[in-house]
């Protein structure tokens, strides 16, 4: 995941897509466990596979899905939270949040990137 803008990088090459066509989705700390938000460009904000994509397309103009997975309370628990494995108390919410992903994920082939949104927030709702 760290290297992931190499990967990224030649796939977007070979099919001459510009980084604006291209979907980032990553875990997000800032995001509470099971919310997600899209948006096309800014920082990498510490996340590794999203710096390598910044680095490797030259650009950060491409779109991101941030799946909220939550924060551990502490810097210093960062690294084994991201790592770590969830907890059997979060299968409710992730299964909800990736089911609703995959099943509206045809919404952002088409560029229907705030009807995607709206559709995984509606099918999440109840789960959080």
């Amino acid at each position: 995941m760290n290297s992931s803008g190499e990967s990224v990088q030649e796939a977007s090459a070979f099919y001459k897509l510009p980084p604006e066509s291209i979907t980032a989705f990553h875990d997000e700390l800032d995001l509470a466990p099971g919310k997600m938000r899209v948006k096309k460009g800014g920082g990498a904000a510490g996340h590794n596979g999203l710096r390598s994509m910044d680095k490797m397309l030259g650009s950060q103009d491409y779109w991101r899905v941030r799946l909220g997975i939550g924060h551990p309370g502490s810097k210093d628990r960062v690294l084994g939270y991201v790592l770590g494995n969830f907890d059997k108390d979060d299968r409710t919410w992730l299964i909800a949040l990736l089911d609703a992903v995959a099943d509206a994920a045809g919404l952002l082939a088409q560029g229907k990137h705030p009807d995607f949104m709206t559709n995984v927030a509606l099918h999440t709702q109840d789960t959080r």
